[in-house]
């Protein structure tokens, strides 16, 4: 971090945090799936994919001895497997049982509603169109949940590409952790060109999602430039920093204070401080006493909702 120079005077910086901001319900109770299970199985248990998207969690729970692999078959026989918070297609089930792998399953409770949603459409013979980005885990995890015709389309334009007639009975169901406002605009696209359409509309995206997005709006109202905190392949934090910008104020993405750029303040006065729902705590007040050491900080914490939400956890570890 930047420091002023030798008898350079200090800056006067306001500094806003959002609320709510970082964990959500889905994130805490996945961190929590791994500790447990470390706790009761100890060093060695595996887990597929990032538990959540952030890279200081994810070392945090390899010190403790998880081990982090893509796919199954860097998995040993008889070890404990857990499944990330994004969900898994059903081919990984069934592979982790044809080994008798002993899984614990850390997907959010809100993707496995979305996977249930497109299996009930599919079975009412409709293609199903999921809002979502190729490629992303849980955009491939549901996809190997719904049996039947799924079609990924992630904006307005996918939409007007679709091969499909007018008269298709369609359905359309979101990953969780899109933009409202982008998914509205799809949601109508998909509604002007079908005739015979069914969806959650936006309740699909997870609550933490929207709260966390309208919090940023408020915020960006009240600021010079915003931080947001989070991993650069966090899609929740990636649409923090979009909405950010689209409000029109300079917005940066960091994994943490390391990142932080002291021509991103030289006009400020007031910044605004948010985290994506993966993002720890402690890597927000990082980014705050990094700032602290360049200049004269007020901090204030937002009005803005507090989230209760609690996840049970699997039985296999109650």
């Amino acid at each position: 971090m930047w420091r002023p120079l030798a008898g350079e005077a200090r800056t006067r910086l306001r500094v806003l945090l959002a609320q709510p901001r970082g964990f959500c319900a889905g994130v805490q109770r996945a961190i929590a799936i791994v500790d447990m299970a470390l706790d009761r199985h100890g060093p060695g248990v595996h887990v597929r994919h990032e538990i959540v998207h952030n890279r200081h969690v994810v070392e945090s729970l390899a010190r403790r001895g998880a081990v982090f692999v893509e796919e199954l078959d860097a998995v040993p026989d008889g070890t404990v497997t857990i499944f990330s918070a994004h969900g898994v297609p059903r081919s990984v089930e069934q592979e982790a049982a044809r080994r008798g792998l002993p899984v614990i399953d850390a997907t959010c409770p809100l993707v496995s509603r979305v996977h249930l949603e497109g299996r009930r459409y599919a079975a009412e013979g409709r293609v199903v169109l999921l809002i979502g980005h190729a490629g992303h885990p849980e955009v491939i995890g549901s996809l190997g949940q719904i049996t039947g015709r799924v079609l990924v389309v992630s904006d307005v334009l996918d939409v007007a590409r679709l091969d499909l007639p007018r008269d298709t009975p369609v359905a359309f169901v979101t990953q969780t952790t899109l933009s409202v406002d982008d998914t509205r605009a799809t949601i109508a696209a998909i509604r002007a060109r079908f005739a015979d359409v069914v969806g959650p509309e936006t309740r699909d995206i997870c609550y933490a999602t929207q709260n966390r997005q309208a919090a940023l709006r408020a915020l960006a109202a009240e600021v010079d430039v915003l931080i947001v905190v989070g991993a650069a392949n966090s899609s929740n934090s990636n649409r923090l920093r979009e909405i950010g910008l689209d409000c029109g104020v300079p917005t940066h993405l960091v994994a943490d204070a390391t990142a932080l750029r002291p021509e991103w303040f030289e006009r400020a006065a007031t910044v605004g401080v948010t985290a994506g729902a993966s993002a720890p705590e402690s890597l927000v007040q990082g980014v705050v006493a990094a700032l602290s050491r360049w200049a004269d900080l007020t901090v204030e914490e937002q009005p803005g909702i507090v989230e209760d939400v609690r996840f049970r956890l699997p039985a296999a570890l109650l």
